[in-house]
Protein backbone atom coordinates (compact mmCIF):
# COMPACT_ATOMS: atom_id res chain seq x y z
CA UNK A 1 0.00 0.00 0.00
CA UNK A 2 1.73 3.16 -0.99
CA UNK A 3 2.05 5.94 1.89
CA UNK A 4 -0.06 8.79 2.60
CA UNK A 5 1.65 12.09 2.61
CA UNK A 6 0.65 15.33 4.72
CA UNK A 7 2.70 17.75 6.37
CA UNK A 8 1.63 19.47 9.24
CA UNK A 9 1.82 22.79 7.52
CA UNK A 10 -1.12 21.90 5.42
CA UNK A 11 -3.34 21.67 8.58
CA UNK A 12 -5.50 18.26 7.86
CA UNK A 13 -8.76 17.82 9.85
CA UNK A 14 -7.53 14.43 11.67
CA UNK A 15 -9.60 11.41 10.14
CA UNK A 16 -8.93 7.68 11.25
CA UNK A 17 -7.01 5.61 8.56
CA UNK A 18 -8.98 2.92 6.71
CA UNK A 19 -9.67 0.36 10.09
CA UNK A 20 -8.87 -2.75 7.65
CA UNK A 21 -4.75 -1.54 7.50
CA UNK A 22 -2.01 -1.54 10.21
CA UNK A 23 -1.10 2.33 10.36
CA UNK A 24 2.52 3.14 11.03
CA UNK A 25 3.53 7.38 11.68
CA UNK A 26 6.03 7.78 10.08
CA UNK A 27 8.53 10.89 10.69
CA UNK A 28 10.86 12.09 8.09
CA UNK A 29 12.56 15.37 6.72
CA UNK A 30 11.58 15.66 3.36
CA UNK A 31 12.09 19.92 3.17
CA UNK A 32 14.56 22.23 4.20
CA UNK A 33 16.51 22.80 6.42
CA UNK A 34 16.21 19.00 7.15
CA UNK A 35 19.08 16.68 5.35
CA UNK A 36 16.01 15.94 2.27
CA UNK A 37 18.20 13.37 0.67
CA UNK A 38 18.47 11.43 3.88
CA UNK A 39 14.55 11.94 4.33
CA UNK A 40 14.59 10.41 0.36
CA UNK A 41 16.43 7.87 1.54
CA UNK A 42 14.91 7.02 4.52
CA UNK A 43 11.52 6.96 3.21
CA UNK A 44 12.49 4.88 0.45
CA UNK A 45 13.74 2.29 2.83
CA UNK A 46 10.42 2.26 4.55
CA UNK A 47 8.52 1.87 2.02
CA UNK A 48 10.50 -0.97 0.93
CA UNK A 49 9.68 -2.64 4.00
CA UNK A 50 6.40 -2.30 3.97
CA UNK A 51 5.71 -3.22 0.63
CA UNK A 52 7.75 -6.68 1.57
CA UNK A 53 5.59 -6.93 4.57
CA UNK A 54 2.23 -6.68 3.01
CA UNK A 55 3.52 -8.75 -0.21
CA UNK A 56 4.36 -11.74 2.30
CA UNK A 57 0.67 -11.76 3.82
CA UNK A 58 1.20 -8.29 6.54
CA UNK A 59 0.32 -8.53 9.66
CA UNK A 60 -2.30 -11.18 11.26
CA UNK A 61 -3.26 -10.39 7.36
CA UNK A 62 -3.79 -6.99 7.46
CA UNK A 63 -1.74 -4.53 5.67
CA UNK A 64 0.95 -2.37 6.86
CA UNK A 65 -0.01 1.41 5.53
CA UNK A 66 2.26 4.87 6.33
CA UNK A 67 0.92 8.00 7.38
CA UNK A 68 4.01 10.35 6.51
CA UNK A 69 4.85 13.31 8.08
CA UNK A 70 7.40 15.66 7.21
CA UNK A 71 9.19 17.40 10.29
CA UNK A 72 11.63 19.47 7.98
CA UNK A 73 14.27 18.97 10.29
CA UNK A 74 11.82 20.85 13.47
CA UNK A 75 11.19 19.42 16.79
CA UNK A 76 7.91 21.43 17.43
CA UNK A 77 6.94 20.11 13.71
CA UNK A 78 7.53 16.59 15.05
CA UNK A 79 5.70 17.47 18.21
CA UNK A 80 2.97 18.48 16.68
CA UNK A 81 3.07 15.25 13.96
CA UNK A 82 3.34 13.13 17.07
CA UNK A 83 0.06 14.33 18.39
CA UNK A 84 -1.88 14.52 15.48
CA UNK A 85 -1.17 10.88 14.16
CA UNK A 86 -1.81 9.48 18.04
CA UNK A 87 -5.27 11.08 16.99
CA UNK A 88 -5.70 9.00 14.02
CA UNK A 89 -4.82 5.88 16.21
CA UNK A 90 -1.39 4.64 14.64
CA UNK A 91 -0.11 1.61 15.73
CA UNK A 92 3.49 3.11 16.06
CA UNK A 93 5.49 5.84 15.38
CA UNK A 94 8.83 4.81 12.90
CA UNK A 95 11.44 6.94 11.26
CA UNK A 96 13.47 9.86 12.09
CA UNK A 97 16.49 11.53 11.01
CA UNK A 98 17.51 14.19 12.73
CA UNK A 99 18.33 13.46 16.54
CA UNK A 100 17.09 16.51 17.98
CA UNK A 101 14.07 16.06 16.47
CA UNK A 102 13.66 12.29 17.17
CA UNK A 103 14.36 13.50 20.94
CA UNK A 104 11.28 15.71 20.68
CA UNK A 105 9.36 13.04 18.83
CA UNK A 106 10.35 10.83 21.40
CA UNK A 107 9.70 12.50 24.81
CA UNK A 108 6.20 12.94 23.36
CA UNK A 109 5.37 9.94 22.10
CA UNK A 110 6.90 8.49 25.75
CA UNK A 111 4.47 11.14 27.44
CA UNK A 112 1.72 9.78 24.81
CA UNK A 113 2.19 5.94 25.67
CA UNK A 114 2.90 5.41 21.75
CA UNK A 115 5.25 2.86 20.20
CA UNK A 116 8.21 5.06 18.78
CA UNK A 117 11.01 2.93 16.31
CA UNK A 118 13.61 5.30 15.70
CA UNK A 119 15.72 4.63 12.53
CA UNK A 120 18.25 6.78 12.49
CA UNK A 121 18.95 9.16 14.82
CA UNK A 122 21.80 8.40 17.54
CA UNK A 123 21.70 11.35 20.00
CA UNK A 124 22.15 8.98 23.20
CA UNK A 125 19.35 10.46 25.27
CA UNK A 126 16.65 10.56 22.82
CA UNK A 127 14.47 10.73 26.27
CA UNK A 128 15.10 11.97 30.10
CA UNK A 129 14.02 8.86 31.80
CA UNK A 130 14.25 4.95 30.35
CA UNK A 131 11.52 4.48 28.74
CA UNK A 132 9.65 0.52 27.38
CA UNK A 133 7.90 3.11 24.55
CA UNK A 134 10.99 3.67 22.58
CA UNK A 135 13.39 1.75 20.95
CA UNK A 136 16.07 2.54 18.48
CA UNK A 137 17.82 0.45 15.07
CA UNK A 138 20.72 3.21 14.61
CA UNK A 139 24.18 2.69 16.87
CA UNK A 140 23.61 5.49 19.73
CA UNK A 141 26.16 8.30 19.10
CA UNK A 142 28.29 7.65 21.58
CA UNK A 143 29.19 4.37 20.22
CA UNK A 144 30.13 5.17 16.41
CA UNK A 145 32.12 8.32 17.13
CA UNK A 146 34.33 6.38 19.70
CA UNK A 147 35.15 4.25 16.74
CA UNK A 148 35.44 7.33 15.25
CA UNK A 149 38.06 8.49 17.65
CA UNK A 150 39.99 5.51 17.47
CA UNK A 151 40.15 5.81 13.38
CA UNK A 152 41.93 9.56 14.14
CA UNK A 153 44.20 8.21 16.48
CA UNK A 154 45.25 5.33 14.57
CA UNK A 155 45.90 8.02 11.55
CA UNK A 156 48.29 9.93 13.27
CA UNK A 157 46.11 12.83 14.65
CA UNK A 158 46.50 14.24 18.02
CA UNK A 159 45.45 17.97 17.21
CA UNK A 160 42.07 17.82 16.07
CA UNK A 161 39.76 20.77 15.26
CA UNK A 162 35.57 20.63 15.22
CA UNK A 163 34.08 23.13 12.90
CA UNK A 164 30.66 23.40 14.85
CA UNK A 165 27.45 24.84 14.55
CA UNK A 166 25.63 25.41 17.94
CA UNK A 167 23.39 22.32 18.59
CA UNK A 168 22.70 19.51 21.13
CA UNK A 169 23.81 17.03 18.59
CA UNK A 170 27.42 18.79 17.62
CA UNK A 171 28.03 19.32 21.11
CA UNK A 172 27.54 15.66 22.43
CA UNK A 173 29.57 14.68 19.37
CA UNK A 174 32.73 17.31 20.27
CA UNK A 175 31.84 15.87 23.98
CA UNK A 176 32.33 11.94 22.72
CA UNK A 177 35.69 13.07 21.10
CA UNK A 178 37.09 15.16 23.72
CA UNK A 179 36.41 12.70 26.50
CA UNK A 180 38.05 9.46 24.26
CA UNK A 181 40.51 11.56 22.60
CA UNK A 182 41.66 13.23 25.93
CA UNK A 183 42.93 10.20 27.95
CA UNK A 184 45.47 8.96 24.80
CA UNK A 185 46.87 12.62 24.23
CA UNK A 186 44.48 14.13 21.91
CA UNK A 187 43.21 17.55 21.97
CA UNK A 188 39.94 18.87 20.00
CA UNK A 189 39.55 22.91 19.48
CA UNK A 190 36.32 24.01 18.94
CA UNK A 191 35.83 26.74 16.36
CA UNK A 192 32.53 28.74 16.55
CA UNK A 193 30.70 28.46 13.06
CA UNK A 194 28.41 30.93 14.47
CA UNK A 195 31.60 33.60 14.67
CA UNK A 196 33.96 32.30 11.97
CA UNK A 197 33.77 32.67 7.88
CA UNK A 198 35.25 29.94 6.27
CA UNK A 199 38.36 32.02 5.46
CA UNK A 200 39.05 32.17 9.03
CA UNK A 201 38.79 28.65 9.67
CA UNK A 202 41.85 28.32 7.69
CA UNK A 203 43.55 30.81 9.50
CA UNK A 204 42.36 29.18 12.61
CA UNK A 205 43.77 25.88 11.74
CA UNK A 206 47.61 27.34 11.03
CA UNK A 207 47.40 29.12 14.70
CA UNK A 208 46.23 25.98 16.22
CA UNK A 209 48.51 24.04 14.13
CA UNK A 210 45.99 21.61 14.04
CA UNK A 211 46.21 18.46 11.99
CA UNK A 212 42.57 16.72 11.44
CA UNK A 213 38.70 19.53 10.76
CA UNK A 214 35.92 17.49 11.76
CA UNK A 215 33.03 19.31 10.42
CA UNK A 216 30.11 19.26 12.69
CA UNK A 217 28.08 21.25 10.72
CA UNK A 218 24.82 21.45 8.19
CA UNK A 219 24.45 20.10 4.59
CA UNK A 220 25.04 21.80 2.09
CA UNK A 221 26.18 25.15 3.91
CA UNK A 222 28.24 25.31 5.86
CA UNK A 223 30.05 22.54 5.27
CA UNK A 224 30.78 23.12 1.64
CA UNK A 225 31.94 26.17 1.82
CA UNK A 226 34.41 25.21 4.67
CA UNK A 227 35.68 22.13 2.04
CA UNK A 228 36.44 24.37 -0.70
CA UNK A 229 38.12 27.35 1.45
CA UNK A 230 40.35 24.34 3.42
CA UNK A 231 40.90 22.45 -0.10
CA UNK A 232 41.90 25.70 -1.81
CA UNK A 233 44.65 27.23 1.38
CA UNK A 234 48.24 25.90 0.22
CA UNK A 235 48.47 25.93 3.80
CA UNK A 236 46.90 23.00 4.66
CA UNK A 237 47.81 20.40 1.86
CA UNK A 238 48.11 17.90 4.65
CA UNK A 239 45.20 18.63 6.47
CA UNK A 240 42.37 15.78 7.36
CA UNK A 241 39.11 17.10 7.01
CA UNK A 242 36.31 14.19 8.31
CA UNK A 243 32.48 14.33 8.61
CA UNK A 244 31.71 11.92 11.26
CA UNK A 245 28.13 12.78 11.06
CA UNK A 246 27.89 11.48 7.50
CA UNK A 247 27.19 14.14 5.17
CA UNK A 248 29.68 12.49 2.60
CA UNK A 249 27.78 9.60 1.82
CA UNK A 250 25.13 11.78 -0.24
CA UNK A 251 24.42 12.20 -3.92
CA UNK A 252 24.10 16.04 -2.99
CA UNK A 253 27.81 15.79 -1.34
CA UNK A 254 29.48 14.83 -4.22
CA UNK A 255 27.20 17.04 -6.59
CA UNK A 256 28.54 19.95 -5.08
CA UNK A 257 31.53 19.29 -4.39
CA UNK A 258 33.36 16.59 -6.85
CA UNK A 259 36.99 16.01 -6.59
CA UNK A 260 36.99 18.11 -3.18
CA UNK A 261 34.42 16.04 -1.52
CA UNK A 262 36.78 12.89 -1.86
CA UNK A 263 38.76 11.69 0.97
CA UNK A 264 36.87 12.96 3.77
CA UNK A 265 36.51 9.70 5.87
CA UNK A 266 32.71 9.61 7.49
CA UNK A 267 30.68 7.10 9.31
CA UNK A 268 28.53 4.93 7.95
CA UNK A 269 26.46 1.65 9.24
CA UNK A 270 27.04 -1.00 6.97
CA UNK A 271 28.80 -4.30 6.64
CA UNK A 272 31.74 -4.59 5.00
CA UNK A 273 29.95 -7.02 2.84
CA UNK A 274 25.57 -7.72 2.69
CA UNK A 275 24.20 -11.20 3.40
CA UNK A 276 21.44 -12.40 0.99
CA UNK A 277 18.39 -10.32 2.69
CA UNK A 278 20.69 -7.25 2.61
CA UNK A 279 21.56 -7.76 -0.89
CA UNK A 280 18.20 -8.67 -2.28
CA UNK A 281 16.79 -5.40 -0.32
CA UNK A 282 19.53 -3.12 -1.60
CA UNK A 283 18.51 -4.48 -5.55
CA UNK A 284 14.99 -3.09 -5.02
CA UNK A 285 16.32 -0.35 -3.17
CA UNK A 286 18.74 0.77 -6.15
CA UNK A 287 15.59 0.48 -8.48
CA UNK A 288 13.10 2.78 -6.49
CA UNK A 289 15.96 5.08 -5.63
CA UNK A 290 17.30 5.19 -9.15
CA UNK A 291 20.69 5.18 -7.37
CA UNK A 292 22.91 3.25 -4.65
CA UNK A 293 20.90 3.44 -1.40
CA UNK A 294 23.23 4.91 1.38
CA UNK A 295 23.23 3.22 4.60
CA UNK A 296 19.89 5.27 5.92
CA UNK A 297 17.57 3.45 3.47
CA UNK A 298 18.92 0.05 5.15
CA UNK A 299 17.92 1.49 8.42
CA UNK A 300 14.24 2.23 7.06
CA UNK A 301 14.11 -1.37 5.71
CA UNK A 302 15.27 -2.67 9.04
CA UNK A 303 12.61 -0.43 11.09
CA UNK A 304 9.59 -2.11 9.45
CA UNK A 305 10.74 -5.73 9.19
CA UNK A 306 11.36 -5.08 13.07
CA UNK A 307 7.48 -3.37 13.73
CA UNK A 308 6.10 -6.21 11.88
CA UNK A 309 7.41 -8.66 13.63
CA UNK A 310 6.87 -6.71 17.10
CA UNK A 311 3.06 -6.25 15.89
CA UNK A 312 2.41 -10.02 14.88
CA UNK A 313 3.14 -11.26 18.58
CA UNK A 314 0.66 -8.72 19.87
CA UNK A 315 -3.17 -8.18 19.18
CA UNK A 316 -3.03 -5.06 17.03
CA UNK A 317 -6.48 -4.52 17.85
CA UNK A 318 -6.58 -4.57 21.56
CA UNK A 319 -5.96 -1.70 23.52
CA UNK A 320 -2.26 0.21 22.56
CA UNK A 321 0.34 -1.14 24.85
CA UNK A 322 4.34 -1.10 25.22
CA UNK A 323 6.37 -3.07 22.06
CA UNK A 324 7.68 -6.11 23.73
CA UNK A 325 10.71 -5.02 22.26
CA UNK A 326 13.40 -7.11 24.47
CA UNK A 327 11.28 -10.06 22.75
CA UNK A 328 12.37 -9.74 19.08
CA UNK A 329 14.39 -11.29 17.06
CA UNK A 330 14.58 -10.70 13.65
CA UNK A 331 17.15 -10.99 10.72
CA UNK A 332 17.79 -7.48 9.36
CA UNK A 333 19.85 -6.46 6.44
CA UNK A 334 22.70 -5.98 8.05
CA UNK A 335 22.61 -8.68 10.26
CA UNK A 336 20.34 -10.05 13.73
CA UNK A 337 18.46 -7.06 15.31
CA UNK A 338 17.86 -7.64 18.98
CA UNK A 339 17.37 -5.19 21.85
CA UNK A 340 18.60 -4.49 25.30
CA UNK A 341 19.28 -2.07 27.72
CA UNK A 342 22.57 -0.64 27.09
CA UNK A 343 24.18 1.29 29.99
CA UNK A 344 23.93 5.12 29.18
CA UNK A 345 21.01 4.89 26.67
CA UNK A 346 17.07 5.20 27.89
CA UNK A 347 15.94 3.69 25.25
CA UNK A 348 15.96 -0.03 23.89
CA UNK A 349 18.92 -0.51 21.73
CA UNK A 350 20.05 -2.79 19.05
CA UNK A 351 24.06 -2.97 20.18
CA UNK A 352 25.03 -2.79 17.46
CA UNK A 353 24.71 -2.21 13.88
CA UNK A 354 27.47 -2.63 12.26
CA UNK A 355 29.71 0.78 11.96
CA UNK A 356 32.34 1.29 9.27
CA UNK A 357 34.75 4.32 8.71
CA UNK A 358 34.55 5.46 5.12
CA UNK A 359 35.43 7.72 2.68
CA UNK A 360 34.81 8.59 -1.31
CA UNK A 361 38.07 7.41 -2.99
CA UNK A 362 39.83 9.83 -4.19
CA UNK A 363 40.64 7.93 -7.42
CA UNK A 364 37.13 7.51 -8.02
CA UNK A 365 34.71 9.89 -5.72
CA UNK A 366 32.06 7.72 -6.73
CA UNK A 367 33.62 4.80 -4.97
CA UNK A 368 33.60 4.02 -1.61
CA UNK A 369 36.96 3.23 0.93
CA UNK A 370 36.08 1.45 3.70
CA UNK A 371 39.00 2.98 6.53
CA UNK A 372 38.33 1.19 9.94
CA UNK A 373 35.57 -1.07 11.01
CA UNK A 374 34.45 -1.45 14.41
Amino acid sequence: MSAMVNTPASHPVPQRTDSWSVPIGTLVPLTRPGWVEAGQQLLAGLESGVLDVNESGGVLGRPLELVVRDTAADPQRAVAAVEELAGLGVAALAGEYHSVVARAAATKADALGLPFLCSSAVLDALTDQPTEWVARVAPAQSHGWRVYGEFLLDAGHRRIAVAAQPSVYWESGARILRDHLAPRGGTVIDFDMGALTPSAVCDALVDHRATALLLLTGLPEPAVSIVKSVRGDERLGDIMMGAPAGQPEFAEWAALLGEDGAGIPFLRYLPERLGPIGARVEAALRERLGRAPSFVAFEGYDTIAVLAEVLRTEDVGRKRGAMPWAGVAVEGTRGPIRFSRTPGISVRQWAWAPVQVVDRDPAAPDRFRVLRTG
